[in-house]
């Protein structure tokens, strides 16, 4: 549902950067898991559970209060981590739309060819979000539109799209050729 970007405030706040598009989904008395990032979460695996204070707007974030967490030095472990609401309570997502933490480990596919796995969800970009792909030492970036898509099996954490001609070519990392023409 968000991402933690910084602290905020003196007293434990932290601002965040909002992935669901539910008005006022963030609110006070929600209980949500914190998955990921900070020197607390050594195994992505591990969830920290926290329940809302407060919650308001400022400049592009959300700022969430929790309880529990009452200073700088108590939010900075939660800095990067991804905000998640149980299972149980996600929002009903219409058709072809996805929740992000499915998206993330995903095999992504230009028709039959194998591009990569999906490691992270970028946001802000541009109009559609940004998938993370790992493709050998190469980080790419792909736009997660509806045009590119052709099939979404999240079940067998698969995804085919129809990609753009050149799209993998704009992100590949320069040949040793390249490189030694950009010099001269």
């Amino acid at each position: 549902m968000a991402r933690v970007v910084k602290t905020q405030g003196r007293h434990g706040e932290v601002a965040v950067e909002v992935h669901s598009d539910v008005p006022d989904r963030l609110h006070a008395g929600l209980r949500i898991f914190a998955l990921g990032a900070g020197s607390s979460f050594t195994n992505s695996d591990t969830r920290r559970d926290l329940k809302i204070e407060n919650a308001w707007p400022h400049k592009d974030w959300l700022v969430l209060k929790f309880a529990g967490v009452n200073s700088i030095s108590d939010a900075e472990p939660l800095i990067g981590s991804e905000l998640q609401v149980p299972l149980s309570e996600r929002a009903k997502l219409e058709p072809g739309a996805a929740f992000v933490s499915d998206l993330v480990g995903c095999a992504l596919f230009d028709h039959a060819r194998e591009v990569g796995v999906i490691s992270d969800v970028r946001f802000g970009a541009g109009e559609a979000p940004l998938l993370v792909v790992g493709s050998g030492k190469a980080e790419l970036e792909i736009p997660y539109a509806q045009e590119f898509l052709l099939r979404v099996d999240l079940e067998h954490k698969r995804i085919e799209m129809n990609l753009p001609e050149g799209l993998l070519e704009v992100n590949a990392p320069l040949t040793e050729e390249e490189k030694k023409q950009q010099r001269h």
